[in-house]
Order: C-alpha cells, then structure tokens, then sequence
C-alpha cells in the first residue's frame, strides 16, 4: 500500500460502525465524538455506513447531529436522519424464493432484512444472540419466508450456519454457481454468516449517488472501514482508510491505515486528514488578513 493524500480540503466523511466508528464494546467514544463534531462545525459532512439497519445507529445520529443521510444493510438502503427512505434497492423474489428454500433444506437459519425489520421463519438463540450483541431490532417470527415475499420487499438476506465457518463457505460456492450474477454474496466480517444483496448493491455504489445529489466530488470525499463490505467504499473515495484492525486485503486497497477501533482510529484519521488542514488553512488566512489591511492602509490616497 502506497500512502497518497488528496490535494482537495475534504468534505464528507462516510463511517462503518461496528470495527471502526465503535470500540470493541459497541460504544462511540468521547474523543471521536468531539472530534466529528468539530469538522461538522467547519461544514464537512459524516455519513454513517453500515451493513445494518437505521434502528442500530439512532442513538449514533442524535449523539452527532448529523442531518444528512445515512447508508445501511450493506448500501441496499438510504435512510434520511430522521427514519424515513431516501432510496432502496431489492432482491428480486423469485431469485429470493429460490435462496430461502435450498439453505433451509439443508438446515441454514436465514433471516430477511425489509427496511427497518428482521425477519425469521422463528426465533432462535443465535438470532436473538447476534441483534442483541449488534443493537439490531429483535427479529420477528413471521413463520415460512417465503409466503412474504409477495408482499415484502427483501433488501438483504443473511444465512446462518451456527459456529461452523465452512458450512457457510461451502453454501457461498453453492449460491455462486446458481444464481451467477443474479445477486451479490459476501461476507461481513462474522465467520458463521453470509449475506446476499442485489447484484449491484454497496456501500460505494450508494455513496456515489449521495455524492452525485450532494454535489460533492470522490475527490473530496474521506471514508473509513474494516471489512469487506467497506472496500468498494474505500475505493469510491479520494481518501479511502483502513481500520488498524482490518484484514490484509482490506489494507491494501484503502490509501492509508489509521489505528484500531480500540484505539480512537476513525478520531486520529479525522484529526489529522480533515481537521489539521481546517486548522492550517485557517491559520494561514489570519496570519494573511493583517498584512493585507496593512498594505490597504499604507497605499497613498489617489
């Protein structure tokens, strides 16, 4: 990985939740909250994008203030700050029936994300372990998933296999050979887990219509992640950081590494990328006016 810095002042900072914006026990920390909240003062925008719904980031949003909208299940929907949808994309339902039912026939626990709401066939333990665990809302039993399909929209769907990391491994090669590029799977950073999106779902391809309707270049643009699900994100940004925490691969395609979650990581790239150059600038233009006035004063009446 080669260190390069954009030359533009940043201008919006998109952030993962859980591994980066959040320590190890799921808490923004008071340091990267002032910290946001100082580049939010000078107009930068903070953006949160995640893989999970709005309800696990409210507390998140009313902490920061933040008025613009946020990214969430993995980039299939936009949520204005407050609750409402910005935009969504959805898995096709014939495609989803098709899933549903060869994971379930070979014991895979399946849960079906629609906008705010989780839904599962019934409750579990992992199920209720892992919404618990993420601040996610409690899942609700709607009995077989197929019989909603008709009338819900599916934005993402995750497969379980509880504690068994090459189950989940062997049904991604299963999926991938049958439905090719009718949907998108991948994984978020849990080893029992795979997700499947719409085939040109993202969190960097949602961020580049925020940007677009924002009117604010990639360029100019900061984002910070530490799994797979955040690289077409870090790739999307003038500035793309990894968390001190994340993979190999991760690393290597983001422009800079930053410190762990653990470490105040997603504060110390802010400080230093997007608040010191605020600062500098604004230290040049004060130590500037004076002299400026200066001159204007000294200049000989015409």
């Amino acid at each position: 990985m080669t260190e390069t810095l954009p030359t533009q002042p940043i201008k919006l900072v998109a952030i993962d939740l859980d591994g980066t914006l959040l320590n190890t026990n799921h808490e923004m920390t008071e340091r990267t909250e002032k910290t946001l909240k100082a580049v939010m003062g000078h107009g930068v925008k903070v953006i949160i994008a995640t893989g999970k719904t709005f309800f696990s980031s409210r507390e998140i949003i009313k902490r920061l203030g933040t008025n613009t909208p946020g990214i969430y299940n993995q980039g299939t929907i936009t949520f204005n700050s407050d609750g409402t949808v910005h935009s969504q994309q959805v898995i096709d339902k014939t495609l989803a029936r098709q899933v549903i039912t060869y994971a379930e026939e070979r014991d895979y626990v399946l849960g079906v994300y629609s906008g705010t709401r989780i839904l599962v066939r019934k409750m579990t333990q992992r199920m209720a372990e892992l919404t618990t665990h993420f601040h996610e809302p409690m899942p609700e039993a709607v009995g077989p998933l197929q019989n909603i399909l008709d009338t819900t929209p599916v934005n993402k769907i995750i497969a379980f296999y509880p504690g068994d990391a090459r189950r989940i491994q062997a049904l991604r090669w299963q999926l991938s050979m049958q439905i090719g590029s009718g949907a998108r799977l991948m994984s978020a950073g849990i080893p029992d887990e795979l997700e499947l999106l719409p085939t040109n779902a993202s969190k960097g391809t949602a961020l580049k219509v925020l940007l677009k309707e924002m009117g604010i270049p990639a360029s100019q643009t900061m984002t910070i992640g530490d799994g797979e699900n955040d690289i077409e994100m870090l790739e999307v940004a003038g500035l793309g950081v990894a968390m001190g925490n994340a993979n190999a691969h991760v690393k290597s395609v983001a422009n800079v590494t930053t410190k762990t979650n653990d470490e105040d990581g997603v504060a110390e790239a802010v400080e230093k990328y997007v608040l010191a150059p605020i600062t500098k600038a604004a230290e040049a233009a004060a130590k500037a006016a004076p002299e400026s006035v200066s001159k204007v004063e000294a200049s000989p009446l015409g």
